[in-house]
């Protein structure tokens, strides 16, 4: 028998562990490269549209869709997120439609202040409405034109084809 099974059980959950880690490039999804947002194939038009759109040359997935007020935050909500996107895989219950949760689109809004202050500013000056979300207005800034990519949906109540 063997003497020590304890030691055995660590050290092939450490291999199991190291061989998931290989396999899934794991420390890729702590980065900010937007390659890793896409590698889910349901995100290939949001990426596709993003790839595109004047946003690319400025921004990461991670500027926009997560918070910037604090290191812990940034990450609490990158888990956060991850856990909804692993959650969804991993039960076979993924969206048709990718839609920004209520708490998304409170920090995405944030963040377009966060970048833009200096002309929100200016428009907060203005006789603007304030109830609304700065892509009610600049719906095609950050993802480009809806309906730009191959995919066979698309919401054609948000986005009326012209």
């Amino acid at each position: 028998m063997l003497k020590n099974p304890f030691i055995i059980a660590i050290a092939a959950a450490v291999i199991a562990l190291g061989a998931f880690v290989f396999v899934t490039d794991a420390p890729a999804y702590g980065g900010s490269a937007p390659e890793t947002c896409a590698n889910c194939h349901v995100m290939d038009s949001q990426y596709e549209n993003w790839y595109h759109a004047p946003h690319e040359k400025w921004t990461e997935c991670v500027d926009c869709h997560l918070p910037h007020e604090n290191f812990v935050a940034y990450y609490l909500e990158k888990g956060r997120q991850g856990a909804k996107d692993v959650y969804a895989f991993t039960t076979g219950n993924i969206p048709v439609a990718i839609r920004a949760s209520e708490k998304t689109k409170e920090i995405i809004q944030e963040n377009c202040i966060r970048c833009h202050q200096e002309t929100v500013e200016s428009v907060v000056m203005g006789a603007q409405p304030f109830g609304r979300y700065c892509w009610d207005c600049h719906r095609n800034v950050s993802h480009g034109a809806r309906g730009a990519s191959g995919v066979p949906y698309q919401d054609s109540t948000l986005y009326p084809v012209k």
